[in-house]
């Protein structure tokens, strides 16, 4: 099997690669047509940052270890997937300061495709007592470089990798560990993350996760539309109440509008497999997320309505929990807590459909999956899923 693999990062060994270029012709095998290039980003914001772009010959995409092993943008063809955040990224975590005293520290470096939010909470900040940060925005996990990481390369199958160690820990606290595989093949239009969760240490941890993964123009715009099988949908608060009446539909750049968010129990085949797709208003371009509902069982649709200038984005959360400040998910049951030495897997994967008859497959599979299941929409916040 013609197989390789290149360390990039290893602390443990005090291994460090500034530059590399991985082509068919170092690797063997019969498949060509795909690289992956990593190289540390310079200036501003950014100084510092390792990227490793992966090109499958079809698609390419940019993992960011720096980040917690996020994925800053993508191409397919001459469709871009991600987003324009008023935050020029991506971010070194030095320049992101989680606890500052507003809570939401976390935005100064958000500017990812696709970003984890966890892993001990995940939600809306909380406050202590005496007004101090308990838990800033959507945790720490995407502000923590990883300190192992390597890329492979199968000349035989076309397999393309990343693996990268994440260690979220602290003395007196959750000690627990990201092992994130970001894989493609050469000319598939699409990506798979498969994450392990573990903990590191001798006493039960406490886990939050979710995929905030993010899409602007030019695929979301004035009649863009998302597709899910609903079994049980519900405003977040007033705002997206407001904006029920068309929360699957996307309208123009609003400055002013508050964001609107929706939070979903969607259908699933019987394997808990399901599906949520997004499409652009003329249908000949789009993108879904397939995901397991027993490993993330609660989904979050954010539409956030502001100017392109200050963040026209929309936001596919398949989590563990909803994104909540952690003491109600907690009430709720929905925090989860590893014994030591436990893990859980979590598998997302992203898939490009570049003209319209690969959108209409799509809409066909939601279509599928929503025959198991009358939908519910609920005209005002659910208590159990928003604290009011």
């Amino acid at each position: 099997m013609a197989k390789k693999t290149w360390t990039l990062c290893d602390v443990d060994q005090d291994i460090y690669v500034e530059e590399i270029a991985i082509a068919p012709g170092e690797v063997g095998g019969g498949a060509t047509g795909y690289s992956i290039v990593k190289h540390t980003l310079r200036g501003g914001l950014r100084e510092g940052v390792d990227a490793i772009e992966v090109d499958n010959g079809a698609f390419r995409f940019v993992v960011v270890p720096t980040r917690g092993m996020g994925i800053w943008n993508a191409l397919c063809g001459s469709m871009r997937l991600g987003w324009n955040s008023p935050v020029r990224g991506p971010v070194h975590p030095a320049f992101v300061h989680l606890h500052e005293p507003s809570g939401i520290g976390w935005l100064d470096g958000f500017d990812e495709l696709l970003v984890r939010c966890g892993l001990e909470s995940n939600g809306a900040p909380e406050f202590k007592p005496d007004g101090t940060v308990r838990y800033g925005l959507h945790g720490k996990i995407a502000n923590i470089p990883a300190h192992k990481v390597e890329i492979s390369a199968d000349g035989d199958s076309g397999e393309l990798e990343v693996t990268g160690v994440v260690d979220e820990a602290r003395l007196f606290g959750n000690k627990l560990r990201l092992t994130s595989t970001i894989s493609t093949q050469v000319g598939r239009l699409g990506l798979t993350v498969r994450d392990v969760v573990t903990n590191i240490s001798a006493e039960p941890g406490e886990l939050e996760l979710l995929y905030h993964v993010n899409f602007g123009t030019p695929l979301v715009g004035p009649g863009a539309k998302v597709l899910l099988p609903v079994r049980k949908a519900a405003p977040r608060d007033a705002a997206a109440v407001g904006n029920l009446s068309e929360w699957d539909t996307y309208g123009p750049e609003s400055p002013g509008l508050p964001e609107a968010v929706f939070f979903f129990d969607l259908a699933a085949d019987t394997a808990d497999n399901t599906r949520a797709l997004l499409h652009n208003a003329a249908a000949d371009q789009g993108v879904s997320l397939t995901f397991n509902k027993r490993q993330l069982p609660c989904f979050t649709l954010w539409k956030n309505r502001q100017a392109a200038i200050d963040g026209y984005v929309t936001g596919l959360e398949p989590a563990t929990n909803y994104p909540n400040r952690k003491s109600f998910e907690k009430e709720q049951g929905r925090v989860i807590v590893l014994a030591p030495g436990e893990s859980r897997t979590f598998e997302v994967a992203l898939e490009v459909h570049p003209d319209a008859s690969s959108v209409a497959a799509a809409r066909r599979a939601v279509a599928e999956l929503q025959r198991s299941a009358t939908p519910t929409l609920l005209p005002h916040p659910d208590p159990r899923w928003a604290p009011l």
